[in-house]
């Protein structure tokens, strides 16, 4: 290296610095700029917190020969004899000084980093969390669920996505944080979920309905006229597959795009509608509800989240709010 100049090895001029063996001379500038060894700043603090080789080697349980290549790496990385002998003692550069308290801090923040995650404090977290929801979730569970929210997390917000489709995409791409449905063969199998509660699907009219006089028999109900709930504008839903098994099928007079559209209009003609029960509890109010007369399987709704959240302690927090504004998050 005439004249101290750092020099790039010729045999590595076309070649990415990742590619370069670890092993080439030290001589070569890219080699060594490209890959530090970051242990060697645990090394480097032990050294100037410790003033010398052999408190620096007993600190780091390794023996003073070993530690004293390292402190041969370190000043050939750095350019700086760093530790000088004084007597019988060394003494740190001006270099070694200025570096002491930068270096000290970084192995603080690394080990920092290195650590299980500490408990987490609510009542501290400032955060903005983003749902995809439907608005049938929001209209019964949205006002517990903020309410938990403001009693032990005040600094925490909630944003609601409406859920127009199935797509995992935003919770993959991290637009999303949370979110609910049921969870079906289009689902990512790499998401996690876990079970809020079971529903059913029930029939719904207008109070004053002629259907309301007496029982709601399979025949009443297949002569009604029905609103179908799509969002993607489908023409049969869950329960026309059981119906068309039996070789039946319901009448259906309009198709509406979310529960809440299809209870304001059935709230206010003769039309009915068949729809989750829990999941439309609070808006079908002051309406009349009934069994359907026919069999149909409950369903089970659940959160769902990318497996990168598992470990984030206030996305646990969340997923535990979530179960409490549900009820227990137990089947029921």
């Amino acid at each position: 290296m005439p004249g101290g100049r750092r020099t790039i090895c010729s045999k590595y001029l076309h070649v990415t610095p990742c590619q370069i063996p670890a092993r080439f001379s030290p001589a070569c500038y890219v080699c060594r700029m490209s890959a530090p060894d970051l242990n060697l700043l645990i090394t480097l603090d032990a050294l100037l917190s410790e003033g010398s080789v052999a408190g620096a080697a007993r600190r780091l349980r390794l023996s003073p020969s070993a530690m004293s290549r390292a402190l041969a790496r370190l000043r050939d990385t750095t350019g700086d004899p760093l530790l000088v002998r004084a007597g019988r003692g060394l003494v740190p550069t001006p270099r070694a000084l200025a570096l002491r308290e930068q270096v000290g801090g970084l192995v603080r923040d690394a080990q920092a980093v290195l650590r299980p995650s500490q408990d987490l404090d609510p009542a501290s977290l400032v955060r903005t969390f983003t749902l995809r929801v439907t608005d049938g979730f929001v209209e019964n569970f949205g006002a517990r669920l903020l309410a938990l929210i403001d009693d032990e997390a005040p600094g925490v917000r909630l944003r609601f996505m409406q859920k127009l489709d199935k797509d995992s995409a935003p919770l993959r791409e991290g637009a999303v944080d949370l979110e609910t449905g049921v969870v079906g063969e289009s689902a990512s199998p790499e998401l996690r979920t876990r079970a809020l509660f079971q529903d059913r699907y029930i029939g719904v009219m207008r109070a004053a309905h002629p259907l309301a006089r007496g029982n709601v028999t399979l025949t009443r109900y297949l002569a009604a006229r029905h609103i179908l709930i799509s969002r993607r504008g489908r023409e049969s839903g869950p329960m026309d597959e059981p119906l068309a098994q039996a070789g039946r099928a319901r009448q259906i007079a309009t198709i509406a795009g979310s529960y809440s559209t299809a209870l304001a209009l059935v709230r206010e003609t003769d039309m009915i509608a068949t729809v989750p029960d829990r999941h439309t509890a609070m808006m079908r109010e002051g309406m009349r509800s009934f069994a359907l007369p026919f069999a149909m399987a409950p369903f089970t709704v659940s959160m769902l989240w990318h497996p990168r959240m598992d470990g984030d302690a206030a996305h646990r927090w969340l997923r535990g709010i979530v179960l409490q504004a549900c009820g227990t998050g137990a089947l029921r």
